[in-house]
């Protein structure tokens, strides 16, 4: 599928959420989510060292936004839009939320769970199957990622 003009901005976002998580020494990864106006009702970044919760993935912290911001669960009508591929916890927390699209940036051939290493969201023995967009701005995610972790393996 090929993004819309609405996935790259969403993308810009979510790439300024991953710049925040460097201020809190988490792996540079930002979401968001959007509804089907292309309006942000859920931000996430990786918040696993700042808050010491290896459930704070960037994925969930913007699900559970937009969740509260809609006031239920259900976020149909809605995407995610990460910029790395999703693990497998998150892929099945994007099938669980019910999200319409799920749009990511990176691939991550070591824990993506959306094409990569596992396909998740696109198992037929699951009730939902959201639609996915990858590759969006994938150089930019790719690049920030790959900066982090170059600086990190130095140290």
């Amino acid at each position: 599928m090929k993004p819309s003009a609405l996935d790259s901005a969403a993308m810009l976002i979510a790439l300024d959420e991953a710049r925040a998580a460097l201020l809190t020494a988490d792996v540079p990864i930002g979401a968001v989510v959007i509804d089907a106006d292309g309006a942000v009702i859920g931000r996430g970044r990786n918040r696993r060292e700042a808050d010491g919760d290896p459930t704070a993935h960037a994925e969930v912290v913007a699900l559970r936004e937009a969740a509260q911001t809609r006031g239920q669960w259900r976020l149909d009508g809605c995407s995610l839009v990460v910029t790395l591929e999703p693990c497998t916890m998150c892929a099945g927390a994007a099938v669980l939320a019910r999200v319409d699209r799920v749009v990511f940036g990176a691939f991550d051939p070591k824990a993506g769970a959306v094409g990569s290493l596992w396909d998740v969201v696109r198992d037929r023995r699951l009730n939902h199957r959201p639609e996915v967009v990858a590759g969006v701005l994938d150089s930019e995610c790719g690049a920030l990622l790959a900066d982090f972790f170059a600086e990190h393996r130095a140290d």
